[in-house]
């Protein structure tokens, strides 16, 4: 059994108590995403913002009970995230700061390449830096293969032009800058990943309609011939077999333990409204919260083993897609449950596990649906990766 150390004992204590700021606020951006103005002031989100910026880029870090705390490693973002996530999974993702294209920024750029990239997002002087990552497209998804999106060399050969549609891109419309991927020739090593700012002319994002995380306010994205320098082409210095999805691969297998934390949070925070509410609960609810706290250790201790493992081998994403897996099922049926346990009318008379209900089920799709999730693990599986 995984015990934390002290270190990050304290931060799960920080974290929890943030979490709880990010509950109101969540409410409020779930009825109203643009409402972001007192929410960028929360202690949870100031840390959020600042999480994955690498120490040399910045001059503020977490400090709790005399540590410091950058989120540069999944352990310590997991631990982070279930707390964030059981305050509000919507209000986190909401949050400005790197996210997903800090890490692959992180992975594949040079030492310019990131300068430019994390100090813009510590540069928060005219208020938050909000990033997107564009790899989804629509009818495709994320199969790399059929990506449409393409980089081609620009007109008189200065720098490259990007063409194309992205889909459920997280805070798109209010970001300043982010990641895409696109194709730049035939098969699995013609792709690139760029880094974009989105006043660049040609760029367009609009919210989509959704009815669960909507503070994050997820967007369609259009690509009208955005030109990208020669400069912001990431992984110029790297082998081509070390660039494009193959770097994306190992982004998300570092990344997938905190899916699986968020949606873990998510669950807990059903659970705990259960126990406050249980002389409410229907005949079977003792019985019912016994089986859901068991189900709930047993989660976080996969994810906690998940995140250490990527830790030491970013190339080893099966315990990551198998923690993702069981902690997004268990979101969906603990918050579920939580409704059924409540009773009949318990979607209007429970707003907040009506919310959670909404906000579990849209987890699921991030970063690779459950169902891809499967098939990682019956890989890892059949190579002798996990047993």
């Amino acid at each position: 059994m995984i015990e934390l150390d002290d270190r990050l004992r304290a931060l799960r204590l920080a974290a929890r108590e943030w979490g709880e700021e990010l509950r109101e606020l969540g409410a409020d951006l779930d009825r109203d995403p643009q409402d972001t103005g007192r929410f960028a002031d929360a202690e949870a989100v100031r840390y959020i913002a600042r999480m994955m910026i690498p120490p040399e880029f910045q001059d503020t870090a977490l400090r709790a009970s005399g540590h410091s705390f950058h989120g540069d490693r999944a352990l310590e973002r997991v631990i982070a995230v279930e707390e964030f996530g059981r305050g509000d999974a919507g209000a986190f993702l909401a949050a400005p700061g790197p996210s997903l294209s800090g890490g692959i920024v992180a992975l594949l750029g040079d030492r310019a390449q990131k300068k430019w990239f994390f100090e813009h997002c510590a540069d928060d002087a005219d208020g938050p830096v909000w990033t997107f990552f564009g790899l989804t497209e629509p009818d495709h998804g994320s199969d790399a293969s059929a990506m449409r999106t393409a980089l081609v060399p620009a007109a008189g050969g200065d720098g490259s032009v990007l063409t194309g549609e992205k889909r459920y891109v997280g805070n798109a419309a209010r970001a300043r800058l982010g990641t895409v991927f696109a194709r730049t020739g035939p098969g699995p090593l013609g792709i690139s990943a760029v880094m974009v700012e989105t006043g660049t002319a040609g760029f367009h994002a609009s919210p989509l309609p959704t009815i669960g995380l909507r503070g994050a306010q997820i967007c369609a994205v259009r690509l009208d011939g955005v030109a990208i320098p020669e400069s912001r082409v990431l992984g110029r210095h790297l082998p081509a077999s070390s660039r494009g999805m193959h770097a994306g691969t190992r982004m998300f297998n570092q990344f997938r333990p905190g899916v699986a934390a968020l949606a873990l949070g998510i669950a807990q925070a059903a659970y705990d409204y259960l126990e406050q509410h249980r002389a409410e609960l229907v005949r079977g609810g003792g019985a019912a919260l016994a089986d859901l706290a068991d189900r709930l250790s047993d989660t976080r201790q996969l994810v906690w083993r998940a995140a250490m493992s990527v830790d030491h081998d970013p190339a080893q994403g099966a315990l990551a897609s198998a923690a993702k897996a069981r902690a997004t099922d268990l979101a969906e049926h603990v918050t579920l449950r939580a409704l059924e346990l409540l009773g009949p009318g318990a979607r209007f008379a429970h707003p907040r596990p009506e919310k959670w209900a909404r906000d579990a089920r849209g987890v699921e799709f991030m970063e690779g649906t459950n169902h891809m999730q499967r098939l990682n693990v019956a890989q890892g599986v059949v190579t002798g990766r996990i047993a």
